[in-house]
């Protein structure tokens, strides 16, 4: 069987290569069984898209049990390493943050995502207390002996004060800062145009994670650009509900149903996503 610091070491190893990855977010067990079976090295969760599939809006409304038992129902149908997007981490200072991480290890997600976007989603956390959270989490990895993947995530792009230049050059204090308290990859919230991508690759000097979204360039201009880790975010959630709203509005004022069967799985496959891939066997002596 495959250890959960093996495939910790897995999920990192992705991050030195010298191609970015894409990286699928799932919402729940069937979205991120059909990304495995997609050959995805890895699959991230979504917490836009479970949280609105459990009822809640983004952010930290959730209650933080209900959430994580999400997280462990995709970890655990999954053969391939799953990060867990923690948002902010639940709670306000290092220790209970460190806490959400801790419960999510426990799930067997390898990596996290941790945002500094205030949970009511109007700015920024103080950049100390975000530095701190790191360095605790880095921490809790090397006690726990997992490799654990650090993405931190800035929103400075949207919520840092004044024009956009300074909002770029917010983003990248912050990104160098992270990056220097233990995250191993930065996540610039926004950040899509090239010539800004290539500023903020060229400032950080370490992996950096773009989500993708329109006016985002392929992912051969990424690697040009020196992008390191290309994540869906909540865009396939987006993508799966636009289908639905576009069968729905076929069928109620057409008649017709070519959108509700054209590429549709049949019953035994929609089935076969509940049930857990077996891992690969280790090679014998």
């Amino acid at each position: 069987m495959v250890t959960q610091a093996e495939k910790a070491e897995t999920f990192r190893a992705l991050h030195e290569a010298s191609v970015p990855f894409a990286l699928p977010n799932a919402w729940d067990v069937p979205s991120a069984r059909v990304f495995e079976d997609a050959g995805f090295p890895a699959v991230a969760t979504s917490s836009a898209g479970i949280m609105v599939s459990l009822g809640f809006p983004d952010g930290e409304a959730i209650p933080r049990k209900e959430y994580l038992a999400a997280v462990r129902r995709i970890v655990e149908r999954l053969s391939v390493p799953v990060t867990a997007d923690v948002v902010s981490g639940f709670g306000r200072g290092a220790r209970a943050v460190v806490r959400t991480v801790e419960l999510a290890l426990e799930t067997g997600a390898v990596g996290i995502n941790l945002e500094d976007l205030t949970p009511s989603g109007d700015g920024l956390l103080p950049l100390r207390g975000q530095l701190g959270k790191i360095r605790a989490v880095r921490e809790l990895g090397r006690t726990a002996g997992i490799p654990l993947v650090v993405n931190a995530r800035t929103d400075a792009l949207r919520h840092a004060p004044g024009e956009p230049g300074a909002k770029l050059k917010e983003a990248i204090r912050r990104a160098k800062a992270y990056r220097e308290a233990g995250a191993d990859c930065v996540y610039p919230m926004g950040l899509v145009a090239a010539e800004e991508i290539a500023t903020f690759v060229d400032a950080v000097r370490c992996p950096v994670n773009v989500m993708v979204r329109r006016g985002l360039p392929p992912m051969s201009e990424l690697e040009r650009l020196g992008v390191r880790r290309v994540s869906f975010g909540p865009g396939a959630s987006y993508a799966a509900l636009g289908l639905l709203r576009r069968i729905g509005e076929e069928v109620r004022t057409q008649g017709t149903f070519q959108l509700l069967t054209e590429g549709a799985i049949s019953f035994d496959e929609l089935n076969a996503l509940a049930v857990a891939r077996r891992p690969p066997a280790a090679p014998g002596p």
